[in-house]
């Protein structure tokens, strides 16, 4: 423990960490920068504010303050101690309606802001793109804007009073006039009037340099405001009295469609006249494939939202923005499922800009600049010319109404002559901007990607002012060092500089990167959408949203950075660098921060640069425990089907279901094979799928054959669950389809073809050995085992690959395993993609194979999940449709259940786990209205039902297996546990108070 840390230590309540982990999370936020801290702290309260600068004032290391970490430009980084408000001082204080002002203090995130005034019809008026998960206090730093500032302005004019503490330990209550202002200000201002009066431009978004112009006499000396903006250089910001603005009761969105950028540019102003709540711009480069059904005919859209007191005046305002502008074509969305899931496109773009089209990585550095919005689409014009000069790429999108343009740019930032290309575009578009009367920053502050050249906008005399307040607040140059005054260069403390030059020797193939473990890291750009805690869509009043995912489940239950997927791709960051985290792949930090990672897959949807953190864990611990024991969980569930498969062959499922059902046997059994003391042991089925499938009776042949699926026998499904397998024949089979199983492809106990024919089905020798998608297998980093069981598939399913069958695979996470870590874990054979390419679920296989067939009209509401895998990599499009047409009615929740194949069963999850069904799950089933069917896919979420809540949940298959059975002629559904529909007794939510783990024993 050095001095410092033993000093903090003594003075401070809250935490203070100087560990590898903690230090490593803080290196980087959302910019392009890097800085390794000397520890962090999380201040419990003012007094801890003060102790930890007297501490590093008296030891002389500087301190930085650090909201949610999404900063652009740098400033959350720092070399000293970082405070970390979002522990402990993340409160809201006080609300109050009558005055519209609420208490908050600075960890505050700012969408639980707007969730507690919503109720009294106010809100917030500035609301980045990050409103999830950004804090007030950053946004006061930055001087945050987001989409609204056109009718609600910056953090700045939402800003009553600060309480700060200054460096040299001086509280101070800031507000308009002197009196809370630091010593020698008033005097400093009182100097320089004339100077102040006219050097700073006219622009709605001018937020570069110290906001000096607010202490002249004029603007009522607002010391409150001067201090917004300063990137935590003058104090430390511990409580804030915010003004709240009067939300509209109803909202309309007017969609614009233009030719490009430039002329929705050109357009943006025109509209301010009108009183929008929003003027926003993008174009079609940074619409998402398949995302653009929603959006009117155009290469370019401005998304005008309108307000009102009811929904007929907002609509009439949009109506009116329409008449009035010149478009290709043009769309009025008013209801507010449709308006969320076009403002996703446009909140989304802060990560989906750090691609090019063609998959070239682009960055920030130059994300805000700001002109005036009459003068935008004359500086885009010039901004594209600036490009090509340079022969750079980017897609500039943001607030065209307020003139502030976002845009990612393909920055080599690599290579000595790339970062010296990124060094003269910079000076020369700061000259551009300044050129057009604009502000080097328009909303993410100035960091230290723009300080180096804030004389090019205000001449190196304001700047010297700027230096002069920089040392009447903070004499000692103890608060945020390097930003905003005496700043450090553009080109330094790149954080891309410590990766490796040369590709990582990895196991997967990282399609998408290239190949490259670094550049597959590099894709977590900080933007932390993986922070959000709540479904985005929740929010009410917002006007925008995500709607109802499942990244970050781990991070939902415990808020410990760590367990985000940015935190854990920080750490495998600083794991490639080799400077902090030192150790490689044989990392505990690494491996401590992913052990919680459900490999939910979430983020590769979820995330908008897709980062895959579910395959980033199976590579690292396939490297971590390389030659080494494994936990015992990893020889137990991650070799599941091996034990499974012997099970079956020495008929032993019913002495082991014995044994899992006595205490002493099943708490050994949990004991050596890693299991969580709570989890009860899922009982093994009597037989297997494959075992009923062959002593099917043979079936007449159908007049006309229908198509030839393949049913895949999955693990869960074979061994586990066959109800589910028998119901999906039932289904298929109703549905006019010939089902075959591989690999001997044999169809109602003959086989298909007669062994020689290519044509239609064909179907070849049986082969020995089961087929396996290696699910769990990857899921533990047993990759060179998955490779191993992955090419035997592959040759077992050759005879599927020679004909035209589809593969039907009813395990969502099998699917998902087959659609990706197969093609990408054996990516030197193409037999991978062929098989991946087949690969359908139960409901895509009904649309594209039985497109005529009407399933059993059921008329029931449903309630349930949407497998995480489904939402990730498969999506859930054909099974909304099929609910639809059997009329199931209602939404499944998002989220993850929490169990994810092993993880909930792993010692020392099952809390975390718990929690997680906790988040979605659980309530929506326990709300569920009376005889809803419960729907859960995956055989994970409906052991998690059965364990949690005692409720036995079904696959689709099986509920529309039981519809089946309903509409023959004068006959119910056989369900007993050996019956054709094994489903739930009346069709209701069957409840087993202590029966856990039963759903094998049909």
């Amino acid at each position: 423990m050095t001095d410092l840390e033993a000093d903090l230590r003594k003075v401070v309540g809250g935490e203070v960490a100087f560990d590898v982990t903690s230090r490593a999370l803080t290196t980087m936020d959302a910019s392009n920068y890097r800085r390794v801290p000397l520890g962090v702290v999380a201040p419990r309260d003012a007094d801890d504010v003060a102790a930890v600068l007297a501490v590093c004032r008296s030891h002389g290391v500087p301190v930085v303050a650090r909201g949610g970490g999404t900063s652009i430009a740098g400033q959350a980084t720092g070399t000293g101690v970082v405070l970390d408000f979002t522990r402990h001082l993340n409160r809201l204080v006080d609300l109050d309606p009558a005055t519209r002002t609420a208490v908050v203090q600075p960890g505050l995130v700012l969408d639980r802001l707007q969730e507690a005034a919503a109720p009294h019809g106010l809100r917030f008026g500035p609301d980045p793109s990050t409103h999830s998960r950004c804090t007030l206090g950053g946004m006061i730093g930055n001087n945050s804007c987001g989409s609204h500032s056109v009718a609600w302005g910056t953090t700045a004019d939402g800003v009553r009073e600060l309480e700060v503490v200054t460096a040299r330990g001086r509280r101070l209550r800031l507000g308009r006039g002197w009196a809370g202002a630091p010593d020698g200000l008033r005097a400093l201002v009182d100097g320089e009037l004339a100077r102040l009066r006219t050097g700073f431009p006219e622009l709605p978004r001018r937020i570069s340099g110290y906001a000096l112009d607010a202490l002249l006499p004029e603007n009522g000396a607002d010391v409150a405001r001067s201090f917004c903006g300063s990137e935590g250089t003058l104090g430390v910001l511990t409580e804030a009295v915010v003004r709240l603005v009067e939300a509209p009761r109803a909202r309309a969105l007017a969609v614009l469609g233009y030719a490009d950028e430039g002329a929705a540019a050109e357009a943006a102003a025109g509209l301010l006249p009108f009183g929008p709540l929003t003027v926003e711009g993008m174009a079609a480069d940074l619409v998402p494939p398949g995302a653009a059904g929603g959006l009117p005919r155009g290469g370019a859209w401005l998304f005008v939202e309108t307000g009102g007191g009811s929904e007929s005046e907002a609509r009439a305002r949009a109506q009116a923005v329409v008449r009035a502008a010149d478009v290709l074509d043009a769309r009025i969305v008013r209801d507010a499922a449709g308006q969320r899931a076009l403002w996703r496109i446009r909140e989304d773009a802060s990560g989906t800009a750090t691609r090019m089209p063609d998959g070239t990585e682009a960055w920030p550095g130059w994300e805000d600049c700001a002109v005036p919005p009459a003068r935008l689409g004359a500086y885009l014009r010039d901004f594209r010319a600036l490009l090509t000069d340079h022969g750079l790429r980017g897609t500039p999108y943001g607030h065209f109404g307020d003139g502030c343009i976002h845009v990612r740019i393909d920055f080599d930032l690599l290579t000595g002559p790339g970062i010296a290309r990124f060094r003269r575009f910079s000076e020369e578009l700061a000259e551009l901007v300044v050129s057009h009367g604009g502000s080097l920053s328009g909303e993410h502050g100035d960091g230290q990607a723009r300080a180096e050249l804030l004389p090019k906008m205000y001449g190196t005399e304001m700047v010297t002012l700027f230096e002069r307040a920089k040392a009447v607040w903070d004499p000692d140059d103890l608060l945020n060092p390097g930003m905003l005054v005496r700043p450090a260069p553009l080109d330094g403390n790149l954080r891309f500089a410590v990766l490796p030059r040369e590709p990582v020797d990895v196991a997967f193939g990282y399609p998408s990167d290239g190949g490259d473990f670094s550049a597959a890291v590099r894709r977590c750009v900080g933007v932390a959408k993986c922070r959000t805690t709540t479904a985005p869509a929740s929010v009410p009043g917002s006007g925008s949203g995500s709607g109802s995912g499942v990244m970050c489940p781990s991070f939902r239950v415990t808020g410990r950075e760590e367990h985000s997927t940015r935190g854990r791709a920080r750490l495998l960051h600083e794991m490639l660098a080799g400077e902090l985290v030192t150790d490689g792949w044989r990392s505990t930090e690494v491996r401590d921060a992913l052990d919680l990672c459900l490999s939910c897959k979430g983020c590769r949807s979820d995330c908008p640069v897709e980062v895959d953190m579910a395959t980033y864990k199976a590579e690292f611990l396939h490297h971590h425990y390389e030659g080494r024991r494994r936990p015992a969980a990893h020889y137990s569930m991650g070799r599941l089907p091996v034990w499974l498969r012997w099970a079956s062959r020495l008929r032993l499922a019913a002495p082991l279901n014995a044994l899992a059902s006595v205490g002493p046997s099943a708490s050994l059994a949990r004991r050596l094979g890693g299991i969580a003391a709570e989890r009860d042991i899922p009982r093994l089925a009597r037989e297997t799928f494959s075992g009923w499938w062959r002593r099917r009776e043979p079936a007449p042949e159908p007049g006309r054959a229908g198509d030839l699926v393949v049913l895949w026998p999955d693990t869960f499904t074979e061994h586990l669950s066959l109800s589910v397998g028998r119901a999906a024949v039932r289904v298929l089979e109703a549905a006019g389809l010939r089902v075959a199983l591989p690999p001997t492809l044999r169809m109602r106990g003959r086989p298909v073809g007669d062994g020689r024919s290519r044509s239609g089905a064909a179907l070849l020798t049986a082969r020995r050995g089961r087929v396996c998608c290696g699910l769990t297998y990857v899921s533990t980093g047993q990759l060179d085992h998955a490779r191993v069981v992955l090419r035997r598939t592959l040759d077992l399913m050759e005879p599927v690959l020679e004909t035209a069958a589809p593969v039907v695979v009813l395990e969502p996470s099998c699917a998902a395993a087959l659609r990706t870590d197969l093609p990408e874990l054996l990516h030197d054979d193409p037999r991978a993609a062929l098989l991946a390419a087949r690969v359908l679920t139960f409901a895509e296989a009904l649309e594209r194979h039985a497109p005529h067939w009407t399933p059993p009209r059921l008329d029931r509401p449903a309630v349930g999940q949407t497998h995480c895998h489904q939402h990730a990599v498969l999506g859930d499009a054909a099974e909304r449709r099929l609910r639809e047409a059997a009329g199931l009615t209602g939404e499944l929740s998002g989220g993850c259940c929490g169990l994810a194949g092993n993880f909930g069963f792993e010692k020392g999850h099952f809390e975390v786990s718990a929690d997680c069904a906790e988040e979605q799950l659980l309530p929506a089933v326990r709300d569920a209205p009376e005889g809803a069917v419960v729907l859960a896919d995956g055989f994970s979420c409906r052991t998690q039902l059965d364990q949690l809540a005692g409720i036995r949940g079904q696959h689709l298959a099986e509920v529309l297996a039981e519809g089946l059975e309903d509409e023959r002629p004068g006959g119910q559904a056989d369900r007993s546990p050996g019956g054709q529909a094994g489903g739930q007794a009346g069709g209701q939510a069957h409840r087993r108070k202590g029966a856990g783990g039963r759903e094998g024993a049909d």
